[in-house]
């Protein structure tokens, strides 16, 4: 390769590069909702892809309890203070997915109007 091609090569790399973001809680997997939040519809995916790896059947890991039935969540939404824990920034031991990385915040935003709307199970 000669001098030219390589510096050529340089520069675009630094400039992908430079526009990386490792932060995940900026990071956007689920579309805001439109209209009322029901579980069935917007929650139970996000609970089934993040949650049910230790909070399953019967909870592994340390996990307190189950997440899998719409009674579980909400008891768990109501009581057992999930929106405080999926809300905590990264580094916070309370964090959950335990270890992190945290959820994006337009994850975490269903939930809470999931919980606005009145826990609905639709």
């Amino acid at each position: 390769m000669n001098l030219k091609t390589l510096l050529a090569i340089s520069s675009l790399a630094s400039i992908f590069v430079s526009c990386a973001n490792d932060d995940p809680s900026t990071l956007s997997d689920t579309a805001p909702i439109n209209g009322l939040a029901a579980y069935r519809q917007n929650v139970k995916s996000i609970i089934d892809n993040n949650c049910i790896v230790c909070h399953a059947a019967v909870p592994k890991n340390g996990a307190p309890m189950s997440l899998v039935t719409y009674e579980q969540v909400k008891n768990a939404v109501l009581n057992r203070g999930l929106l405080t824990r999926i809300s905590l920034e990264n580094g916070d031991s309370s964090l959950m997915p335990q270890g992190g990385p945290r959820l994006p915040q337009t994850t975490i935003e269903i939930i809470n109007k999931w919980n606005q709307d009145g826990l609905l199970e639709q």
